[in-house]
């Protein structure tokens, strides 16, 4: 079938202006005839079949010189676009390598077998977007154990002889010509490391010495021939090396000054014209490119779904998780396209590798094949584009780069002088003192000096937060614990945004700065724009916390649960002091991070304990959460209430090589599994875990069978757990034992209950509790009298008198009694505001009273209020609420004064 464009005029523009084309066509007379009659796809066929028969060197010469002549023309004629042409020249380039490691292989051996000889392809090759006359740049790699190889050779010689036939094979020029000129410069050590290198060795340098540079190289690389398998599990092994999770910000530094370094040495003219290079040139292909992987690399540890091999793609993926803008990404990928269309013609034209305009007759031809009406028209446009990305570039090098500034002492103190900032000698003198050797981050001549070059603005922001004095000390703690500070300094300069925030934190929120200083490490978190993206679902928290090699040890899966529930706490945390969200979705936010910690912990651990007691059989661990886990509603203080239950038979007996009987099997899985949740790790401490509403209390066993939890609840259980089991919801079990304990929990609650009775309980309860429980503070919505302990306490008697609302959410068992009349519409407002109100002071003012200045404002924007003025009258609005709801409802006053 034909494909549409203009072939007939890119059939004569080969033909007159790219001698290698016109030769290319005079050869194959029957390809030139397909591509006539624009027949592309026949084109493509036909290429193809030319290396069905013969040796291998020389049909992949015919096949390369077919392929070559049949994407030029079709690109020319506008049938084929750069992605296709770009993709169909990496697929022949692993064909190619792959036929030649056979044929290499073979050559000493009778086999169809490449397993343990691999060939990683890097650069545009490894991205599918190699060049139309390109090199390539692969790895090679073998597995001394299972290399194919006559008994007498030893592996590593068979490897070599192997390595320098494939190259040989490709590269070598014939009557035909060439299949691909390889470059194996690439390869861990390349001044020392023989052309193959086995895969232990290889490992060895990426885990030890390699060098930054080579982390941006393996971001395009995959494995592409001989055995991908292996390959690809090499791949697998070296992601902690390309990928990092906490931003090397010397690293980023280190590939700023080699690009820096390539500008420098770049010798042709800076202007687009004839000699101006597109790969090396100021906004060339190469800058683009670097542009990408460097975002890559600092977020593409968080963020997996930048680990994408191709530029334009990556450029994508930076504009959707909105790191760039989407019109950079799109302009950026516009003109990349465009540089990699001309650089092909420039290589069309005699299959040179070649990246520079021509001179001005030849340049000339080069703006025809391409279609323009002559070379001034194609300076234009490269010159239009080289400004739109060498602008771009340079502020990029200007967070790259390390600065040469370093900021005398005069020269901050003149700087906040300017700045307004009171008593500058004061912070001055403070922030001096951190560089007499006192703290281990700073005591090398590069980190003092990444710290002089921040001193301006870290003074600055420190003397002007509300308590400077507050600010610096929790810096201090920071930088205590800090092995390093150049990384932190280094990215503090380049974002004086995140600077500011951090002083936020250390300023405003004494939780979130406590734990910062504990583990500097979530700093990291911030470097994200995902940092104000609210939690997942819990399935996809979850899988985040799981193993992902089941050899993981237990110690380092409880580590990960850590790592991962710290960080996206305090990703709430951030999100509550910028008021990103509600403090609603907040704490939903907090409650599933602690569902998908709970949820792996017991998948995990009863692991780990089947591997010694077995398991018994039909029966299995459930969790209730209770409380504001139960209801979904947790604040950065918040613990865990669980009561654990099992299924199955009592009097079994576990089949595992230390059997346990079934009581005593749960229950000390109940006990691994609070620990797993509860004692503090290398990676910190996790939730404390509150196991008292359980039957009998703290008398009663940890774990109980489901039965005997039933029985308890209806022949023994007090109001109180009555009441506390309004917000029981089944956080932990399989499908089926879920299926079976929800039903249980509503029947357990609508089990008729004598009114009076009941009151006089409730009553009493609340009485008892505000005699021996007092409120921090004035901001202490919970224990305030008309706070959110009262409208529990409200809410659990109506649904225990009425039998209706069994919802576990606070919000909603309100909203179904609002709706049946129970209750006045502003009862459930007045919720929202204090449930808003417990979120942000556990963690903006724990101790419950009004904070000072800014921190007050803060406060109140986080709660939806314009200021602390309206922040008092929205809680006295929302107390006088709840009291006359708890007057109507109990014929009683409430006094909330």
């Amino acid at each position: 079938m034909a494909m549409t464009g203009d072939w007939q005029s890119a059939l004569d523009r080969a033909r007159t202006h790219a001698p290698f084309l016109a030769r290319a066509l005079e050869r194959q007379p029957e390809l030139a005839e397909l591509l006539a009659a624009g027949e592309a796809e026949q084109g493509l066929a036909w290429s193809k079949s030319q290396s069905v028969q013969g040796a291998t060197g020389a049909t992949l010469r015919k096949e390369r010189l077919a392929l070559a002549t049949t994407l030029a023309v079709g690109d020319l004629a506008g049938a084929f676009p750069l992605a296709k042409v770009m993709a169909e020249l990496s697929d022949f380039a692993d064909r190619a390598l792959d036929q030649s490691i056979l044929a290499a292989i073979r050559r000493r051996i009778e086999t169809d077998d490449s397993r343990g000889f691999i060939a990683l392809a890097l650069g545009k090759h490894g991205a599918g977007e190699l060049n139309y006359s390109s090199d390539i740049d692969p790895i090679l790699l073998f597995d001394p154990d299972v290399l194919p190889r006559r008994e007498r050779d030893e592996p590593g010689e068979a490897a070599q002889r192997y390595a320098r036939e494939v190259v040989k094979l490709l590269s070598e020029v014939t009557d035909i010509g060439y299949v691909f000129r390889v470059d194996l410069r690439l390869r861990p050590a390349s001044e020392v490391s023989p052309p193959a290198v086995s895969c232990d060795a290889a490992l060895s340098h990426y885990e030890s010495s390699a060098l930054a540079w080579e982390r941006a190289a393996f971001i395009r690389a995959r494995a592409a021939s001989g055995d991908t398998a292996r390959g690809t599990d090499f791949l697998d092994a070296i992601r902690p090396f390309v990928w990092r999770r906490s931003l090397d910000f010397g690293a980023i530094e280190e590939i700023g000054r080699l690009t820096t370094r390539i500008r420098e040495t770049y010798a042709g003219p800076q202007v687009p014209g004839p000699g101006f290079d597109l790969k090396k040139g100021r906004g060339g292909i190469r800058e683009i490119e670097f542009f990408a992987q460097t975002h890559q690399l600092i977020h593409g540890g968080r963020n997996p779904s930048l680990r994408v091999r191709g530029t334009r793609a990556a450029l994508d993926g930076l504009a959707e998780l909105q790191i760039i803008k989407s019109e950079e990404a799109r302009m950026l990928g516009d003109c990349y396209d465009r540089l990699r269309v001309l650089e092909h013609r420039l290589q069309m034209v005699n299959d040179r590798q070649t990246h520079a305009l021509p001179e001005e007759g030849a340049l000339d031809g080069v703006a025809k094949l391409d279609g323009l009406a002559g070379s001034a028209e194609l300076i234009a446009e490269v010159a239009q584009i080289s400004e739109r990305v060498g602008a771009r570039f340079d502020r990029l090098l200007d967070t790259t780069t390390s600065p040469d500034r370093v900021h005398s002492m005069s020269d901050v103190a003149a700087h906040l002088d300017g700045a307004g900032v009171a008593d500058p000698g004061r912070i001055i003198r403070r922030v001096e003192g951190w560089l007499d050797g006192r703290y281990r981050a700073l005591r090398t001549p590069n980190a003092r000096s990444a710290f002089r070059a921040l001193l301006p603005l870290l003074a600055e922001a420190l003397g002007s937060a509300p308590d400077p004095d507050r600010a610096m000390l929790r810096f201090e703690r920071l930088l205590e614990n800090l092995p390093t500070a150049i990384n932190l300094f280094r990215l503090l300069e380049a974002r004086p945004g995140l600077l500011e925030q951090l002083l936020r934190i250390l300023a405003f929120a004494p939780p979130l700065a406590d734990e910062l200083g504990r583990h500097p490490a979530l700093l990291d978190t911030l470097i994200d724009r995902t940092a104000l993206d609210l939690p997942p679902p819990v399935d996809a928290l979850a899988s985040r916390m799981r193993r992902s090699d089941p050899d993981t040890p237990y110690e380092v899966l409880l580590d990960r649960i850590r790592i991962v529930t710290n960080e996206q706490r305090f990703a709430l945390g951030v999100q509550l002091i910028e008021a990103a969200h509600d403090p609603l979705e907040i704490a939903a936010g907090l409650s599933r991070v602690a569902e998908a910690a709970l949820t792996v912990a017991v998948e995990e651990t009863s692991a780990e304990f089947a591997a010694t007691h077995g398991r018994i059989d039909g029966g299995e661990l459930a969790v209730l959460g209770l409380g504001r886990l139960g209801g979904a509603a947790l604040t950065h203080a918040s613990d865990l209430d669980l009561i654990y239950l099992f299924t199955g038979d009592s009097s079994a007996e576990s089949d595992g090589a230390r059997p346990l009987g079934a009581t005593l099997y749960f229950n000390r899985l109940a006990q691994r599994v609070s620990a797993a949740l509860s004692v503090p790790t290398a990676a910190g401490d996790l939730y404390e875990v509150d196991t008292r509403l359980r039957p009998q209390g703290a008398q009663g066993p940890l774990a109980v069978s489901v039965e005997s939890f039933a029985r308890y609840q209806r022949d023994s259980a007090w109001t109180w757990e009555h009441m506390a089991l309004t917000r029981a919801r089944v956080i932990a079990a399989t499908p089926a034992t879920r299926q079976n304990l929800d039903p249980l929990l509503t029947s357990l609650l609508e089990q008729p209950r004598e009114p009076g009775q009941l009151r006089s309980d409730v009553l009493k309860m609340r009485a008892d509790m505000a005699a021996h429980k007092a409120p921090k503070g004035a901001l202490d919505a919970k224990l305030v009298r008309g706070g959110l302990v009262d409208l529990e306490f409200l809410v659990h008697f109506l649904q225990l008198r009425e039998l209706t609302a069994f919802d576990p959410g606070l919000a909603t068992a309100c909203s179904e009694l609002i709706d049946q009349g129970l209750l006045r519409p502003e009862v459930g407002e007045a919720h929202d505001f204090l449930t808003r109100m417990i979120v942000a002071t556990r963690l903006l003012a724990p101790g419950g009273e009004m904070p000072e200045g800014r921190a007050a404002e803060i406060l109140a924007q986080a709660c939806r209020c314009s200021g602390p003025a309206e922040l008092l009258q929205a809680l006295e609005v929302a107390r006088n609420s709840v009291a006359t709801a708890w007057f109507e409802t109990f014929e009683i006053e409430l006094e909330t004064k």
